[in-house]
């Protein structure tokens, strides 16, 4: 039976009390549709919307809505930190592989709630740049669509039949862009030392922010690389454009481009639209750690905000706070530490902007640990690379040392001899040379 196009309100008329309604991430927010709940939330008794990485500042968000309509957040970003730090909004830990079983399994999941492509003369859309939890739910919960006029066709298994869902409305809201970041030389040294260690035809995951994106300026001399990654921006539109990312060699997919969400610039949402060899999959098939080692050489590159001396890396707090969440991060190092020949990077700049380490005898007050010691293959500030995996927990101090900035290394021998971490001044000598890390 055929589905007649709607209004955003008729979302209104799926809601029951108490109901999980499951939002797609970033883009895939179906904004009108959200702003209806809302508008009549006083018509609403006890809905959660879960959702990871908003991108919109919302009233819901705030606490505006009180229990009548409240926010689950799998993801901090900036639309939804500080109501998180008020407590107007949940806040619940996961990696990103998890979150559909998480869903399916801790929540009613009620309704699906996502963004689609215009359909096509036989009636299927894509859901555009995001397939990620909302496309591994499909089968569990009835689905509303804003399609938007604005979204990209894009290749993989998120495609859904308009007659199929449970209600649509059409829009032609412009996408959000985030535009890359600008490396300085710092982020451009961290990227040279982890280009150094890529082979040709390996399969990359690059993360969000300044050092992966200079990465991916660096690996512009390489050939036929592959992308299996949770993220597909900018930088990887730049290789495929380039045809240095070919996936010739990949085990999984040869030829294609394979993530579970895009998220870059207005050029890449175009150059999105109907691109041959790009497939958006299902966050737990793509993050999967199982699916990941089943590639070749696989290197995966993510960002962090602090290091100890253990090795323990802190990704989603700063200075103690909560500040974004697990992500992928520990799916990629797994899978990647787990493949033929993987390697797994986790960057960062050796000081923050006032001048302190970020590498620290111990993690600041307040932090979690996103990535154990046990998972963390390489981390590389602009000093240099220290390998950790198979190390003495003396050894892995001493090379993360060296990495350190030179104005704080002394400091960090001083205190990591006083916790025991480093033996005595004499064993400290050899410990160190046998690291042989640093520059």
């Amino acid at each position: 039976m055929s589905v007649r196009e709607g209004r955003p309100e008729d979302v209104l008329d799926l809601v029951r009390p108490g109901d999980d309604l499951v939002v797609a991430m970033a883009n895939g927010e179906p904004v009108a549709a959200i702003d209806a709940l809302e508008r009549e939330h006083r018509a609403l008794d006890g809905v959660r919307i879960h959702q990871m990485h908003a991108m919109r500042r919302r009233p819901h968000v705030d606490g505006a809505c009180g229990d009548h309509l409240r926010h689950v957040s799998y993801f901090l970003t900036p639309a939804t930190r500080s109501a998180a730090w008020a407590g107007t909004c949940d806040v619940v830990p996961t990696d990103f592989s998890q979150l559909p079983r998480l869903l399916r399994e801790r929540t009613r999941c009620s309704l699906l709630l996502a963004t689609a492509s215009p359909p096509d003369d036989d009636g299927w859309c894509t859901l555009g740049t995001n397939a990620e939890y909302v496309a591994a739910l499909l089968r569990d919960a009835p689905l509303f669509l804003e399609v938007d006029e604005r979204m990209p066709t894009v290749g993989g298994s998120h495609r859904v039949r308009i007659d199929d869902v449970a209600g649509w409305y059409r829009s032609a809201r412009e996408l959000q862009a985030v535009e890359p970041p600008v490396p300085d030389a710092r982020d451009h040294a961290i990227a040279a030392a982890v280009a150094e260690r890529v082979p040709n035809g390996a399969t990359l995951q690059i993360g969000v922010g300044k050092v992966p994106d200079a990465v991916c300026v660096a690996l512009r001399g390489h050939r036929d690389l592959g992308l299996h990654s949770e993220l597909l921006g900018d930088g990887a539109m730049d290789l495929i454009e380039r045809g240095v990312l070919t996936g010739a060699r990949k085990q999984l997919r040869p030829g294609q481009a394979v993530a579970t969400f895009a998220l870059g610039s207005q050029r890449l949402y175009r150059w999105l639209d109907r691109r041959e060899g790009v497939a958006l999959e299902p966050v737990d098939w793509v993050n999967d750690p199982r699916t990941i080692a089943r590639e070749r050489h696989v290197v995966s590159i993510n960002a962090t905000t602090e290091v100890d001396l253990y090795g323990q890396c802190a990704s989603e707090t700063v200075a103690g706070r909560a500040w974004s969440g697990s992500g992928g991060q520990v799916d990629f190092a797994t899978g990647a530490i787990w493949a033929r020949s993987g390697e797994a990077f986790v960057v960062l700049r050796a000081t923050t902007s006032d001048g302190r380490s970020r590498i620290r005898t111990a993690l600041t007050p307040g932090s979690v640990v996103t990535t154990s010691r046990n998972a963390v293959d390489h981390v590389v500030t602009e000093w240099g690379i220290a390998s950790l995996r198979g190390r003495t927990t003396a050894q892995r101090a001493a090379a993360l040392i060296a990495i350190a900035d030179p104005a704080h290394r002394d400091e960090l021998e001083r205190e990591a001899r006083a916790a025991g971490i480093l033996p005595g001044a004499a064993g400290e000598r050899q410990v160190a040379a046998e690291a042989g890390c640093g520059r």
